[in-house]
């Protein structure tokens, strides 16, 4: 990356930056961000290779948006960014969560055949057609060292027991009409992701 090309990335950084302080100052305090502003930046941190900024970034995130789920693409570049900046155990668990988000984002990251299963999906982000965009990859040079450290986690004894007890739920509330029991079974399926 030229010099050129980085200064072009911090100023997309700071120009989305200004625009979530001018959302704050506009609402009295609180953000709207419709626009999904605050999802960006974490794909430019890693494009720069800032670790620190995008650690600084992820803070800021989860202090003034607690409640927010995010969408797997941006989980899956926040755990990058935590993978790099040598806070594991955090990307562990945003690992899961973008799996969660989107059970088919690990097979579409190393370039495994995605092929749809028969589950309840929570909403239009957890479809295979969802990551068409997806771009990152394990074939590319720069994440070769959290490629293998994400294969190892894939197949580690804790993330295929959850993963596995997830998509084991999913299946369970596509056939289930109770509603009570479907609340029994998405409190479990909160439960995992709160656990894990």
């Amino acid at each position: 990356m030229t010099e050129k090309q980085a200064e072009k990335l911090q100023l997309k950084i700071k120009k989305i930056k200004a625009a979530l302080a001018a959302d704050k100052r506009r609402w009295g305090g609180f953000y709207d961000d419709s626009s999904g502003r605050r999802y960006l930046p974490p794909q430019y941190y890693i494009k720069l290779e800032d670790w620190t900024g995008g650690l600084r970034y992820i803070n800021w995130f989860y202090k003034n948006f607690p409640d927010d789920s995010g969408f797997p693409d941006f989980l899956f570049e926040l755990a990058i960014i935590l993978f790099k900046a040598n806070k594991i155990e955090r990307a562990e668990k945003t690992i899961f969560m973008a799996f969660c988000s989107n059970t088919y984002i690990l097979d579409k990251f190393f370039g495994r055949p995605v092929i749809p299963m028969e589950k309840y999906q929570s909403s239009n982000i957890d479809v295979p057609e969802y990551l068409d965009d997806f771009s990152y990859s394990s074939k590319q040079k720069q994440f070769t060292h959290f490629s293998e450290w994400l294969a190892e986690l894939a197949s580690d004894k804790k993330f295929t027991e959850a993963s596995g007890k997830f998509i084991e739920i999913q299946k369970l509330l596509l056939k289930e009409d109770d509603r009570e029991l479907r609340s029994i079974l998405l409190e479990k399926m909160r439960q995992l992701k709160r656990e894990y």
